[in-house]
């Protein structure tokens, strides 16, 4: 494949190859070699194995689990690029971890996404392309032009493929993710509830209050990160608490970490849908209420209208 400009050239790093095969599959165009290893010490080493001087490089690469290491891998596969006179370098990041880093909670402390952002731009990417970030403002941490890339298509698809609609109900987990699940609940016409979360004591277990009237409905939670997956367990039972028939997550970037999985497998909770954004481990794959989503195609035609000097935000309207 060819740009408007030159030659397209794709590369992974080692956070999610098989997402970087599948996008390289949708555009027809063979990942780039390139060298991604370790020295004894675990320093990290990139070698590119094919010419790159004047091409238009599209690097794919979450920056999830162990997510230092494979920031590093990005930062340095992007210096590479940069040393060998590619022409433009876009960060593809499905998952941006650090973002939930977006402000300061508290006295003396950072702004980790902000850090991020930096060091992507200094290392030498041209622009980025990311999907669902955990806050839309961090786009502008960036000083150079960045896509944020939205799964609702996707999940809107898979919803009316799996639903009665006039029977589902868009759940915002918490306060914070209403903007998100009110843009799918309008997509498919349903109604929005709410989930009021609220600690009483330091120690105590966190209250769920319904803001909306689930009852007879079939709910679905809709949000960007699943790490832990109490909120999503807790916010389940909640819903059926209050009379919701059965309950259901889609959730953009899943994290699990620790014993979230096996949460999950454990909960009232029908079903999680999580996309591919972060390589799914063995222990997601067989766990059985839990489905993944394949987004290599949504990435994949933001990476050709990139190339081709097109309009991204279309694929949204």
């Amino acid at each position: 494949m060819s740009g408007k400009n030159g030659a397209i050239k794709l590369l992974a790093g080692n956070s999610n190859p098989a997402l970087a095969q599948e996008i390289a599959d949708y555009l027809k165009t063979p990942l780039t070699k390139a060298v991604v290893r370790r020295f004894a010490d675990m320093e990290i080493f990139v070698e590119i194995q094919e010419n790159v001087r004047g091409a238009d490089c599209f690097v794919i690469q979450s920056t999830s689990f162990p997510a230092n290491d494979h920031l590093m891998e990005l930062l340095i596969i992007i210096d590479a690029l940069r040393r060998s006179s590619a022409r433009r370098i876009t960060a593809v990041i499905p998952y941006f971890g650090y973002s939930r880093q977006d402000r300061k909670p508290g006295p003396r402390t950072p702004i980790s996404a902000k850090l991020v952002a930096n060091l992507i731009t200094h290392a030498g990417a041209n622009r980025v392309m990311t999907l669902d970030l955990h806050a839309g403002q961090i786009q502008g941490f960036f000083d150079i032009p960045t896509d944020n890339l939205y799964a609702s298509p996707v999940m809107v698809r898979d919803i009316k493929e799996r639903f009665q609609l006039d029977n589902v109900m868009v759940v915002s987990p918490d306060v914070g993710g209403v903007v998100r699940a009110r843009g799918l609940a309008k997509r498919i016409n349903a109604p929005l509830a709410i989930i009021d979360k609220r600690r009483e004591r330091a120690g105590e277990s966190e209250v769920m209050n319904v803001i909306g009237e689930v009852e007879g409905y079939t709910c679905v939670l809709v949000d960007d990160i699943v790490d832990s997956g109490g909120t999503l367990v807790n916010a389940a039972d909640a819903l059926l608490k209050n009379g919701a028939k059965a309950v259901y997550a889609y959730i953009s970037h899943g994290v699990l970490s620790g014993g979230a999985v096996a949460r999950i497998a454990k909960s009232r909770l029908k079903e999680l849908v999580i996309t591919d954004s972060i390589q799914p481990t063995v222990e997601v794959r067989a766990a059985g209420n839990i489905r993944v989503l394949p987004i290599a195609s949504l990435i994949g035609e933001a990476v050709a209208r990139t190339a081709h000097e097109e309009s991204v935000s279309s694929l949204f309207d």
